[in-house]
């Protein structure tokens, strides 16, 4: 009573792991070890695409990263737009300090992404993810079809350029740090 019918695998037992000997380092896993083949099968196609990424060349930038550089500089002159027009958001507390702040957080990683930086391609797509998941929240608790819209037009356009910008900052290189000087 209260089990399911299922299908039983024919299982083989496992054959006993060698021990490590001289030539052996115990990296290669045991025939029967799937998990640690698994990782290795993962390390190893980790190991070719890593191979086969080229570094960006002097003034390229992957496509993604220029949308997102003209999404940061709309997003940001639209604030400042609505700002000067007197726009308000019904219900909102906005100030002119936090439109002014975000205004320049979008400038600033405009610029950035532009010149393809690696800090602005990461803190873009951190301000992606948020917005991903505060419109797929948003989205469980919309009450009228323009909110619908509103939130899946999000998804939509932040989700794709979310993904693409993981690809394009697997070309850009961290910037190399200089060894610290002594102080004198």
């Amino acid at each position: 009573m209260g089990q399911r019918s299922r299908k039983r695998r024919a299982t083989t037992p496992a054959p006993p792991r060698e021990p490590a000997r001289a030539g052996n380092s115990g990296t290669t896993p045991a025939p029967g070890d799937g998990m640690a083949r698994g990782y290795a099968r993962g390390r190893e196609r980790d190991a070719r695409f890593r191979a086969a990424l080229e570094p960006l060349a002097p003034g390229e930038r992957p496509r993604a990263v220029t949308i997102a550089a003209i999404l940061a500089a709309l997003l940001g002159t639209a604030n400042l737009a609505l700002l000067a027009a007197g726009w308000e958001i019904q219900g909102g507390d906005q100030t002119v300090a936090g439109v002014l702040l975000f205004a320049g957080l979008m400038g600033a990683a405009a610029a950035g992404m532009w010149r393809c930086r690696y800090w602005a391609v990461l803190g873009f797509e951190a301000l992606l993810g948020i917005a991903l998941v505060y419109a797929t929240l948003a989205l469980l608790v919309a009450s009228n079809l323009a909110a619908v819209l509103r939130c899946v037009a999000i998804i939509a356009l932040a989700g794709p350029l979310f993904w693409y910008l993981i690809r394009a900052m697997a070309r850009i290189q961290l910037p190399s740090r200089r060894p610290h000087e002594p102080v004198g």
